[in-house]
C-alpha cells in the first residue's frame, strides 16, 4: 500500500505543462486532453504542474488521477498571464508550515530569514544592524541595475516595469517579462504546496495569499525570467508570449531548478531535510493524540 506521507520527487518532474481550449478527462489510469486536432496524452506521472487556461473543461476523475499523482494543479488567465488558484499538494504533514509560522510571527528570526533570501539572492554578506526598508532600497537598485544590463545586452529598450492586473498589455518586453514571472511563480507555488508550506506566510512580502510565492520565486528572477524575457524579445519573431513559454522551460531544464527550490527553502527555515524520514509516533492510549499546542522542539528543526 502507498505511503501517502512520503514527499513526492520533484526534482524528477517535467516542470510545467499549458493547456487552453482543451476537454481533459481521464482515460484508464492516465489523463488525456482532446482538441480540435486531436488526443494528447498528459504525462502527469512525471509532472510537477498542469496548467489551465481559458477554455479547459476537466472532469472530476481527471482531477482525481492527478492528485493521486501529486501533479499539481493551476488555474490561469490566457497565455499564463494571471494566477488565479491552485489545487492542495500531496503531503500530510504540518510541521514545516509550524516552523514557517513561527519564524514569520517572530520579529527577529522574519528579519534573520529576510536577511537570509537577500544574501542569496545577489551572493553579498549583509550587515545584521540594517533595516528592512535599507535593505528593500539595496535590493532595488540591484534590480533596476539587471534591467539595465540585460537591455544593452539584448539591444532591447527599457523603460521601466509596467504591469497593470486588470488590462493585459505594454510593450513587448514588459508583456515577456509577465508571461516568464507567471510561470516561475506557478513552479513555485507547485513545490511551496507539494512539500507542505503555507503560500500566504511571506517574509519580504506580505498580506496577500501567494507572499511566500513571490518571496521563493525572487531568489531567482535575475537568473532567469530577465534574461529569458530580454533574450527573447531581442530575437526577431511574433507570439512573443509564446516563445517566451518554451525559453522559460528550457532554461528551468538547464538549470536544474526543481531540484533547487526545496533545499533553498530549508536552508533559509533551518529545516533538515532528513526529518522527512521521521515517522509521527501517536500513542494509541492517549485520550487526545493530537494536542491543541503542543510544544515544537527547537532541537527539531535546528
Amino acid at each position: 500500500m502507498r505511503d501517502m506521507q512520503i514527499l513526492p520527487r520533484l526534482s524528477d518532474s517535467i516542470s510545467y505543462l499549458y493547456l487552453d481550449q482543451v476537454v481533459i478527462h481521464r482515460n484508464q489510469n492516465t489523463v488525456e486532453a482532446i482538441d480540435q486536432d486531436g488526443r494528447i496524452p498528459i504525462p502527469v506521472a512525471s509532472l510537477n504542474v498542469l496548467m489551465l487556461g481559458p477554455g479547459v473543461s476537466i472532469s472530476h476523475a481527471a482531477m482525481n488521477i492527478l492528485a493521486k499523482n501529486g501533479c499539481s494543479v493551476a488555474w490561469v488567465g490566457e497565455d499564463m498571464t494571471r494566477f488565479y488558484a491552485h489545487g492542495m499538494g500531496e503531503t500530510y504533514k504540518a510541521y514545516k508550515v509550524m516552523r514557517q509560522a513561527q519564524l514569520v510571527s517572530d520579529p527577529e528570526k522574519r528579519k534573520q530569514v529576510v536577511i537570509a533570501m537577500y544574501q542569496k539572492r545577489f551572493d553579498i554578506k549583509l550587515d545584521s544592524g540594517l533595516s528592512l526598508p535599507q535593505i528593500r532600497g539595496m535590493e532595488g537598485v540591484r534590480v533596476r541595475r539587471c534591467y539595465k544590463q540585460w537591455s544593452e545586452k539584448s539591444n532591447v529598450e527599457w523603460t521601466g516595469r509596467s504591469y497593470d492586473f486588470k488590462a493585459w498589455g505594454g510593450d513587448p518586453i514588459n508583456r515577456a517579462l509577465s508571461v516568464a514571472n507567471s510561470i516561475l511563480n506557478a513552479v513555485c507555488t507547485a513545490v511551496i504546496v507539494a512539500a507542505g508550506y503555507s503560500t500566504a506566510l511571506g517574509f519580504i512580502h506580505q498580506g496577500r495569499q501567494y507572499s511566500f510565492v513571490y518571496d521563493i520565486a525572487d531568489l531567482y528572477k535575475t537568473e532567469v525570467t530577465i534574461p529569458v524575457a530580454f533574450q527573447t524579445v531581442g530575437e526577431a519573431g511574433v507570439e512573443v508570449e509564446a516563445r517566451v513559454r518554451a525559453a522559460v522551460r528550457e532554461k528551468l531544464r538547464e538549470i536544474r531548478l526543481l531540484n533547487r527550490i526545496l533545499p533553498d527553502i530549508e536552508e533559509l527555515l533551518g529545516i533538515k531535510p532528513e526529518i522527512d524520514d521521521v515517522q509521527e509516533f501517536i500513542d494509541p492510549q492517549q485520550t487526545h493524540p493530537f494536542p491543541l499546542w503542543e510544544e515544537i522542539s527547537e532541537e527539531r528543526f535546528s
